[in-house]
This record gives C-alpha cells, structure tokens and sequence, in this order.
C-alpha cells in the first residue's frame, strides 16, 4: 500500500538519458536512422509521441510506404530503397502479405527492440529545447502521458524526424512554410494560387462485410451534403483505406497548428462519405458492410521545412543533377494537390515524373545555422516543388538512414554535421552507407578490407542469355511490349520472336535505350523494323544493324497491333525484364507525360512492368554468344542491384549445384561474411492494403551452404529472403578458400548472387 499525506506540491517522476544520438519521431525515417545509428555502435534514444512507431505508415493512419518505384507506374527500374528500409519491407512481405498493418507495427517495434544500442520511448512528446550556445542543443524535455514521467534526454547530436520540426522550430533551426515562387529558385512548376501554398491532411477508413444486414445511423457531424464534394461519384464500396488518399483537407489552413480543426473536417467528410455508401440506395453491396476503422489522427503531409546548407528544387529532380555529397535517392514524382484537397474540383493531384532518379545531398540534411541538429524524413531542405516528390515515405526512410550513418560517423571522429563536408568526410559516409545496401545512384562500393577483392573467382557455370525459351502464354499486343535486354559496348545481337496473326499485317519493332545509361526511359531510337506478317503462327528474324557506344539496356520494342499475339516466357532471369506502355492512373500515367505548358518537365513515354504473376518476359532467341554478362566478377563490382547493366552473378539454367568459390594464394581468417541476393528491387512492396503474390523473391537464394578449402560446411541457411545476409563466425575460420552453395531459390528464377564481401575483424 502507498499512501501519502497532503502537501503543498509534488515533482513528476524524473529520468535523465544520456546517448550519442537523440532521434525525435519515430515514423519511417526515424525509425531507420535510429537502427542505422544503432548498429553502427552508438548509443540512441528514439523518442515517439505515438504508441506505435512508423508516423504515417503505422495502424494509426495506414499509408502505404512508397517511395522511387512509385507503385511500379514509372521508369525508374529496380528503384526500390536499400538498407534497413528494404529490410523492412521485405520483413513485412514475408510474414504479411495481405496488408495488415497491425502486422507491420509489430515488425517495426520487433526491428527497433532488438538493437540493443536504442532506448525507446513511445507515447513520449518532447516540449522544450535547452541550449549551450546560440547554435547548439544540449538537452531535450519531454513527457509520457502514459507512465506520468518526465524526461531529460542529453545528447552532442539530435535528429529531427518528427514531422513538423518540433525540435528545429523550438531551437530557431532557419524553416520555411509554404511554396516559394517561382522566381526564387526558377522553378517553373512553383504553384498558383489555386494550388495554394500547403499540401493537406487525409484521414482514411476500413469496411468489413458482416454477411448480414447492418445499418448505419450517421454521427450529427458528419457531412450531409455529399455533392459538396465535387468529386463523389468517385466514391464506391470497394475502395477503402489509403485508396482515398485524396479524402484530403487542410491546404489553406495552418498544417501543426490547425491539425485538431482539420481532423474534424475529415471525421465530417468520412462519416458524410460512408453514409452515401451506406444509405443513399446507390450501393446495394454494401447493406451487409460495416465500418469497421476509422483514423483517430490524419496523415500529414506538409508542414515546416528547415532550411540546410543546400535547398533541393525541382532542377535537382527533373534534370537528375548530380551531387558531391549524394548521399540517397528520390524518384517519386513531383506530386502537388490543390489547397483545397477534397472540396477542390481539380484531380487530387497533379503529378510530374522525371526520367529516372536523382540524388539527394547531404548538405539538405542538416540545419545551417543550428550546429549539432540534423533533419530527416519529410521535414528535409527542399523547395515546396522538389518537396513534392522527396516528401514521401520510402525516400524519407532512406534519408533517415543516411542520418543515423553521418551521426556515427560524427560521433566516432568528435564532429559536427557540417565537418563531414569540410573535412571530407562524405567519401567514408557513402561508403559506409553503400556497404549496408544503401544504393546511391552512379556510386560503387570501394571496400579496401573485403578480402573478396584479392580472391580468384570461379564458378561452377555461367547463364548465358542466348533464349528467352518460347514456352510461355501468347498475349494480343492491345498494347505496346518491349523487352529490356542488358548489352556491353558493341553490335546488338541479330533476334528471332514468334508471333501469331489472325490475319495478313505488318508489325512495327522498334530498339530503343535511354539518353542516359543509368535511367530506363527508352527516349532515344536507334533503329526501326516492318516486319510483314502471315496470317497464322511464325517466327519472324530482327536484325537491327546497331550498336551502342556503352554498356546500357536496350528496349526492343513491339508495337500495338491487336491482330497479333506475341509469344511469350516462362523464364524470369535477374536484371532481364519485360516493359508495357501502358497506363497506371494512380500516378497519373497515362502512357506519355505531356505538360502542356513550359512548367520544366521532360516529355516521355512510360514503359512499365507489370505485377507478378505477370509480367512474363518476350520469347526471344539470341545470335551467338548471346548476352554473357552473368559471371562471379559481378559480385565485387560494388553495386548491388542491378543500373545500367545486371550486376550479378546468375548461374546456368542446367547447373545441378552452382557454386562459386574465392581462392586466395594465403590462408585468410575469415569472421565475417556479407551476401547479398536479389530480392527483386522493381517491386515496391507496398506495406499495406494491396496484396502480393508470394511471400518473397522468386529470385532470392532461399538454401545456400557455405564451405572452407576442406569443403567443410562452416554455414547453412534453408530460410532465407531477406536481402542482406551477414554471417558472423564465433571464432575465424582459417582457409584458403571460401565456397557458396546456391541450393534453391524462392521460385523458378536461376540462382543469382549481388555481392559477396569477407572480413577479417
């Protein structure tokens, strides 16, 4: 029994944490930057004002996480993040495939809890900053509701991931709000008035079906004019969740002040909408449907901005500049709404893609004028235009991992964020970053202590791509095909297809590549076909009597004619595959991007993907020697997806056991090992309401056995699908060779390896 007697006053109860890292916010960059931290062997604190972690990704509000592959609705091949963002999400597709986001809370709090190096705080809100001098922080305060405690968390280097900039704003870090004009930057897409100056909040649902008859009596607040919302008729049974992202408001409002008044307006407008779905007789459907969530706090999109050393702008994206200090990618489109988010009567969004991704630098991601505060997530320095785009929540993440890397190194060297740029320090921040997966586009990893580098590679065999075998489904070119081919310097291959015609017509096959080696936007022609076809089936020979100048993909492109079926595979291959110009409405592709006025964005055609269990390659055959750029040097290459070319090692179709095997002169003491497989970087895995077809990578090595020169078996894994695998030996193994056995992978796909790195420690 406690009891105490009156007194004047009490004190709440009072907890000092002292760390190297203080991250505020833990939504998806957050999150990221305080594991990256973490294992990079600093101390961390990672303070949630929220019960759960992942910010707009989390069961709260149920966003799906999507950054450069932009739901696969753009050019940008094999654009998925790397790292631990990759590691997440490719967590949550194995153990969740339907999309539950209670699911993918759990696996963000499991990810969390298990470093050691991070202390967690949920439902903890920091309200005051303290400060040594006029530019730096020295302590943070914050609050649990939950557990009534206060605390005092010190630290040399904070992290602002929190949104709205809560720790920036209290400390005077330099922000912005609102949308620059045009003539600040140049920015020709800089918004009119109509697109006002903020993008808004939204606040979704989820239905269930009971199987019986529900009824619905709506709350007094909510909307009971639904012609209100110019576009209702959108409106249906089936959609829910973050499908109605564009139930959106708040533009012309204050975004951290206005959040309460907002989030009425949303209950309104959902309560309002469910009741037009539930009793205006327009959906019989939906009598035995119930509403089964509704968000409690909205999801934000917009608020403060903090100024860095260096403002992303809409050049930056558009015209993929490229950066000394490129330290992440972005890849989303530039996507802005109009103010007035769901009462508007323009489309909910108003989105411009560039031709591939650019580079984010790191001097964005620290405040100018605060020394020991860096910014992460969606709060960045960027234009409100590039903020369109770099806003989302895969390139957050991404950024948040650059943030957690640049803050050991800073804590190992005694640094400020700034001295990374003025002592060189970035080279050693993007080869850290490369060597946890982390892709940064047109960098390679340059690993002085992998031992894999001194090693000779053999391997048991090589794939050859000498045939797309003709033993798949035979699909009508109601649309535009192009099969992407990876091709060194030289000729292009003389091709045979197979098609069949309905009747006498003539087929137009057009090569094309991209006027930059590393995008895949096929801009550029370098030949043109007419192939005359016969009614019935054929094959028919493509001899494009073209090179190219370096190594890059080529597109061979077969265009519409609904009377022709197209012979296709069954064989998928790493970095071999199969584009459409076809439409994708959600990222508002509609085959071409054509602006209509000057607002400094490209003009192109969009090839696409399609999802699995489609998205079958051409049958094609190949002249000899076929395409041979499959071999085991690729795995010491430093890039670990594949860019311009595949950037993996892939076995032969026949090979019964493929192996690859590093030999030294010396016998080598080997206590770690680093592999990466192929995870299949073009599919987005979003992390929520749309379902997958598998639960990994049918290219992913799912058993493989690890032999020193005895072939003793030092290391076997049956379960894989992650990634990123590192094997840390108990004691070093001494040999002079190191073996792996690819045994199976997740689907039919020839056994690939990305990398593979060894370390002495």
């Amino acid at each position: 029994m406690l009891k105490s007697d009156a007194t004047d006053k009490r004190s709440l109860k009072a907890i000092r944490h002292e760390a190297d890292l203080i991250v505020v916010g833990g939504g998806l960059s957050g999150t990221c930057c305080a594991i990256t931290a973490a294992r990079a062997g600093i101390r961390v604190v990672l303070v949630q004002d929220r019960p759960v972690l992942g910010g707009n990704a989390s069961s709260e509000v149920r966003l799906w996480v999507l950054g450069a592959t932009s739901h696969m609705g753009n050019n940008n091949r094999w654009a998925r993040e790397g790292g631990v963002i990759d590691e997440i999400l490719i967590e949550n597709w194995y153990r969740n495939p339907e999309g539950n986001p209670l699911i993918f809370d759990t696996i963000l709090l499991e990810k969390v809890i298990s470093e050691p190096n991070i202390t967690l705080l949920l439902n903890t809100a920091v309200y005051e900053v303290k400060k040594s001098s006029e530019d730096t922080i020295s302590s943070l305060s914050a609050f649990c509701s939950q557990n009534s405690t206060l605390y005092e968390l010190v630290a040399p280097l904070f992290c602002d991931a929190s949104g709205d900039g809560i720790v920036g704003f209290q400390a005077g870090a330099a922000f912005r709000m609102g949308a620059e004009s045009r003539e600040e930057f140049g920015e020709k897409f800089a918004p009119t008035a109509e697109y006002g100056e903020l993008l808004g909040h939204s606040l979704y649902f989820y239905t269930k079906d009971t199987g019986r008859p529900v009824r619905f009596v709506p709350p007094s607040y909510a909307l009971d004019d639904i012609t209100k919302i110019p576009r209702y008729r959108r409106f249906n049974a089936q959609e829910y969740g973050c499908q109605l992202w564009w139930i959106e408001y708040g533009g012309r409002l204050d975004t951290v002040h206005d959040t309460e008044t907002i989030k009425w307006e949303l209950w309104k407008v959902v309560y309002g909408v469910w009741n037009y779905i539930k009793n205006s007789n327009e959906f019989p459907e939906a009598e035995t449907m119930t509403l089964e969530w509704v968000g409690h706090i909205p999801g934000k999109r917009e608020s403060r901005r903090f100024e860095g050393d260096y403002m992303l702008t809409q050049q930056d994206v558009v015209e993929q500049r490229t950066h000394p200090d490129a330290v992440a990618f972005g890849g989303w489109s530039i996507d802005l709404h109009p103010a007035d988010g769901v009462f508007s009567e323009k489309p909910g969004c108003n989105q411009w893609h560039s031709k591939g991704l650019y580079q984010i630098p790191y001097r964005c991601l620290y405040s100018r004028n605060i020394s020991n505060l860096f910014i992460a997530g969606r709060i960045i320095s960027a234009s409100h235009v590039a903020f369109g785009s770099s806003r989302v929540m895969g390139t957050s993440a991404h950024v948040g991992q650059a943030v957690g890397m640049a803050a050991a190194l800073c804590t190992r060297d005694g640094l400020m964020p700034r001295n990374l740029v003025e002592t060189q320090g970035i080279a050693s921040l993007q080869q850290a970053l490369l060597k946890t997966g982390h892709h940064i586009p047109g960098l390679r990893l340059r690993d002085e202590q992998d031992l894999i580098q001194q090693a000779t590679l053999t391997a048991s065999s090589e794939f050859a791509l000498t045939e797309l075998p003709a033993d798949g489904p035979l699909v009508t070119l109601a649309q535009s095909a192009a099969q992407m081919l990876p091709l060194p310097t030289g000729p292009v291959p003389r091709l045979t297809a197979w098609a069949v015609a309905e009747q006498d017509t003539t087929l137009t096959v057009e090569l094309r590549r991209s006027s930059q080696a590393s995008n895949h936007t096929p801009d550029v022609t370098l030949a043109t076909l007419t192939i005359a076809l016969r009614k019935g089936k054929q094959e028919f020979e493509l001899n494009f009597d073209a090179s190219v100048d370096e190594p890059c993909y080529v597109f061979v492109m077969f265009m519409k004619n609904e009377h022709v079926k197209l012979q296709y595979s069954n064989l998928r291959v790493t970095g071999v595959l199969s584009v459409f110009n076809r439409i994708n409405a959600a990222v508002s592709n509609f085959g071409k991007q054509e602006p209509a006025d000057d607002i400094g964005v490209d003009t192109f055609e969009f090839w696409c993907p399609e999802r699995r269990p489609k998205g079958h390659n051409i049958a094609l055959k190949l002249s000899k020697p076929g395409i041979r750029l499959f071999g085991p040097e690729n795995i010491r290459n430093g890039i670990q997806r594949p860019t311009s070319q595949p950037n993996a090692y892939v076995a032969d179709l026949a090979d019964p056991n493929p192996t690859l095997t590093a030999n030294w002169p010396t016998r080598q003491r080997i206590s770690r090992v680093d592999l990466f497989f192929d995870t299949d970087y073009d599919h987005p895995l979003e992390s929520v309401i749309m379902v997958h077809p598998e639960t990994a990578s049918p290219f992913c090595v799912r058993e493989y056995i690890l032999c020193n020169d005895r072939q003793e078996r030092i290391y076997h894994k049956t379960d894989n699908h992650q990634t990123r695998n590192t094997i840390r030996f108990e004691q070093p193994v001494e040999t002079r060779s190191l073996t792996i056995h690819l045994k199976a992978t997740n689907g039919s796909a020839p056994a690939a390896l990305l990398e593979m790195r060894c370390y002495e420690e």
